[in-house]
This record gives structure tokens, sequence and C-alpha cells, in this order.
């Protein structure tokens, strides 16, 4: 390791911040959460920070936290265990129809997405498939543990959420590599209770610090200190929820193999170890001799050997990864291209019809309110991998052909 692999931002009374953002554009804003975040005085050596890094709430978006005898939640979000999955199947290109619409409507009616606002309502299973039955017989005995606590998280969308997609930058691909072999992709997390779950601790952190609030740079570093009344309670209900973030992952997988097997007909198989990992979420680890809670807010473990998956924007290229166990960044990478700007400005600033032109090598929707999610909203993708050449080794590269959003 050289500083040529990483910047390095000193905090004037905090921990430094080793950036591995060379080539890329990080906002002034974005800087000063991290500042904000080093300065915090249980941070643990320092924050390292991802090259798809860009604005967050409280924290940084694309940083690695680790901490020792606290944990902030709302570093860890309420997207709680959001992650991707991805499985390679034993199709190639040739084996898929020439128009790929079947293919797109076969998924979206398989994995309900969308918002009860918007185009079908998550909830709105007329029969539950029986993997979302197994999942939650998995997963309702440790949620009853945290409802006996905290009894508002049963009105939550909970078992209803099990096997959905979402809407905002969640998605599901059919994609091709290098090699012309088929790949399905998606990236969701934990859903409604999640959300639920991040929110109520968020706001029991900064209850609890009511007195010491005006002492923090941001309300949303509001923490529970080890030891202290609800530390141990976050612990169990984040843990859960990233349990229900990978079950919920590998339930659309299914309903997405099944959905392809019955549109294009040809019998094919998975020929590859399929790929789950979290991207927004915290767990204990040990680095440099010490025990600490490593918080990845928009960040992907990168240990060596590690798989992993970074995904492009929609209409950009992914990559499947190979973790090279670089330390220094507490073993991590990034967890995509990152935002460019808000999704605000990207509405303002691009048209449907940028939007037609920017996806018209992608089966997808083209319509206004996926322009927020335009290409040009995100960073350079080969820009975000060539910072990040030190954290992970490429695989495989892939292109997407189909992508349904909610």
């Amino acid at each position: 390791m050289t500083l040529l692999d990483y910047q390095l931002m000193n905090v004037a009374s905090g921990k430094p911040v080793k950036m591995w953002t060379q080539g890329v554009a990080i906002e002034d804003e974005a800087r000063r959460q991290l500042r904000n975040t080093a300065s915090m005085p249980f941070v643990f050596r320092h924050v390292a920070v991802m090259p798809d890094a860009h604005v967050g709430k409280g924290s940084t978006i694309g940083s690695v936290i680790p901490t020792q005898g606290a944990i902030i939640p709302a570093a860890v979000g309420v997207d709680i265990g959001c992650g991707m999955m991805a499985v390679r199947t034993t199709l190639t290109a040739a084996d898929l129809p020439d128009s790929l619409a079947r293919v797109r409507g076969a998924i979206e009616r398989a994995v309900p997405h969308g918002s009860s606002r918007g185009r079908r309502d998550p909830g709105a299973w007329s029969r539950p498939p029986p993997a979302v039955d197994d999942a939650w017989k998995r997963l309702a005995p440790g949620f009853q543990c945290i409802v006996d606590k905290y009894p508002s998280l049963a009105r939550t969308n909970h078992y209803v959420h099990v096997g959905t997609l979402g809407s905002g930058n969640h998605f599901i691909e059919v994609c091709v590599d290098e090699r012309d072999r088929v790949w399905l992709m998606l990236h969701s997390g934990s859903r409604g209770v999640g959300s639920a779950i991040g929110s109520l601790f968020i706001e029991l952190a900064q209850a609890d610090m009511r007195r010491h609030l005006a002492n923090l740079p941001d309300k949303d570093l509001a923490y529970f200190k080890e030891g202290s009344r609800h530390f141990d309670d976050y612990m169990e209900a984040v843990g859960w929820a990233q349990d229900y973030a990978r079950c919920n992952r590998e339930v659309m997988m299914s309903a997405v193999i099944g959905a392809v097997r019955a549109t294009i007909g040809t019998p094919f198989g998975i020929d590859a170890q399929a790929v789950n990992c979290h991207h927004n979420y915290v767990q204990k680890e040990r680095h440099f001799g010490a025990d600490v809670f490593v918080t990845r807010k928009g960040a992907v473990s990168a240990r060596a050997g590690e798989l992993g998956i970074i995904p492009g924007s929609m209409g950009a290229k992914s990559f499947i990864v190979r973790g090279l166990g670089n330390e220094e960044s507490f073993c991590s990478c990034s967890h995509g291209a990152g935002r460019a700007m808000s999704r605000t400005e990207a509405k303002r600033r691009f048209t449907v019809e940028d939007q037609i032109r920017a996806t018209a090598h992608v089966e997808c929707r083209k319509d206004a309110g996926v322009v927020d999610e335009i290409p040009m909203a995100y960073k350079d993708i080969d820009a975000v991998m060539a910072a990040q050449r030190s954290l992970v080794e490429v695989l495989h590269t892939l292109r997407q052909v189909v992508c349904v959003k909610g």
C-alpha cells in the first residue's frame, strides 16, 4: 500500500479519512460529512471512503465507518441490508429471444415491484408463493422477539414484503457477460420492516442523546454506547433485518429464474456460485488486531477472495468482482457507481427523450417515473472501478439487456 492508492484527508479534531477517489469528483458537502463522522471519538483508526461516495443522511454514502464501543444507527440507515444478488445461467445471448419485452413482462408479473402509490402494491399478493411462507417461517421467531420489546413494529409491512422489489434504485436485470453468458441480477433490501426498524432506532438514539445533541456536528450522528439501554436491542434488530434482506433477495431470485424459464422455453441451469452481498449494514469484524464494529454505508465487503457485485447505473456496465483484502479500506469496495446529482436535479436536467436515448440498448421502462435513474445522473463507472483497483479485481463485466424498476 502506498499513498498513491488513496488520498488522505486530515481532520482537525478526529481520525484521518482515507479516500479511494482519484479521478472521481466528491462534493464539498460529502467531504464535510466525512469530517463530521471522523470527528466522533469512538471512530477506530480512520474512515475509509469508496469512489462512489456522495452525500447521505448524516454520514456519506460510500463510506466505511469502523467504531469501538458505539454504533451510529443513521450511518447504517433505514434500507438495512440493502444489497445485490447475482447468478450465472447456462444460457448464452443466442438463447434469448429477439424481443425481450416478454421476458421483462414475465419478471414484472413474478416479482411485485413499485409502491402502493405507483405501479403495483407490494402487499397485493392474491396468494403468496410457497417460497414466501417458507422464508417467513425462518424469519418469524426472530421478529417476534423484537416485537415483544417494540410492539409498534408489529404494524409494519413484514410478511407481505418478503419477495418484493420496492422502488427507487432497486432493480432486476438480465445481463450478458464478456463471453455472452446470461446472468440474472437484482438489488433490494429489507423493505418496509427494515425501514421501520431503522427509523425507530434512529429516533431512539436521538432521544437518548437529547441533552448531548447540541454537541454533535449533526443530529444524525446520534449513537448508542455499547452497554447502553438500546445498544443490544439495536444489534439484534439490525441483524434480523439483514437476514430478512438476504432472504428477500433469495425469494425474488427464485421467482426471476422461474419467470425466465417459463418465458424463453430453453431449459437452463445455474452454473456458478450465487453472489449475495449486503452494502448497507453493520457487523463486528477484526481489523488491525482489534475487534471493531464496521458500518458499511453503501460499501461491500471485499476480503481476499470474497466475491462481490458492483452495479453500474441503468444502462451502464456492472461487475462481478473478487476482493483483494486491502486492510486499509477495512477490506471494502464501492457498492456501485454512486450518484453524481440528486434525483430532483436529474429530473430538472433530463427529459424522457434523454432517457430513451441513454437506454436504447436495454428493454426497460422509458417514462418520466424513471428519469431520476438515468445513467447520466450517476458517476462514470469506469472511473469508479479505476479508483479502486487496489481493492478488487474484476472477474466478469456485465451489460444489461433487460432492466425492471419499480
